[in-house]
């Protein structure tokens, strides 16, 4: 269950421009306006905690043992 990884991307015209990556921690840019909005969200630690908290409510609740 340690390497569930939850990833929530934002895509303008195809283009990914922005990430967040819960194994880095925070977002990141890839364009111009990507890296400016992840600066901007990484400062906002109640957003960063609730991505976090994504990973628990999201992606461990949809695993099944075997």
């Amino acid at each position: 269950l340690k390497d569930i990884q939850y990833i929530s991307s934002y895509y303008y015209n195809k283009l990914e421009f922005l990430r967040f990556d819960s194994n880095v921690g925070k977002y990141v840019g890839y364009t111009e306006l990507g890296v400016k909005n992840a600066e901007r969200l990484n400062n906002i630690p109640s957003e960063i905690a609730a991505r976090k908290a994504q990973r628990e409510t999201y992606c461990l609740n949809h695993v099944t043992a075997f």
